[in-house]
């Protein structure tokens, strides 16, 4: 009993500190490179290049608005909303 519980407590620890290396990024893409938006699902460079350059015009006020941009449909939305945030942009900090 004593080493089942010793085991127990073992799996215990090792789940608990093994999780935040298994957690994934969240991806900004206000402020995101063309190189960290390629890391996202379906994301290459052309897509990545349109990202950035919509969001220079006028940052993303929602992760949703990313559907804006041309080359990013619903599916591909569906793909990568939980991957990516807006953070908080300059507007919303005033």
């Amino acid at each position: 009993m004593k080493k089942f519980l010793h085991v127990m407590i073992c799996v215990l620890l090792l789940g608990f500190f093994a999780a935040p290396g298994f957690a994934q990024d969240l991806v900004n893409i206000n402020t995101a490179t063309v190189q960290e938006l390629t890391s996202l699902p379906g994301i290459g460079p052309v897509t990545a290049a349109k990202i950035v350059e919509y969001r220079e015009a006028h940052p993303f006020a929602t992760v949703e608005e990313i559907q804006e941009v041309k080359g990013i449909g619903p599916a591909k939305y569906e793909t990568i909303k939980d991957r990516v945030t807006v953070g908080q942009t300059k507007e919303a900090k005033e």
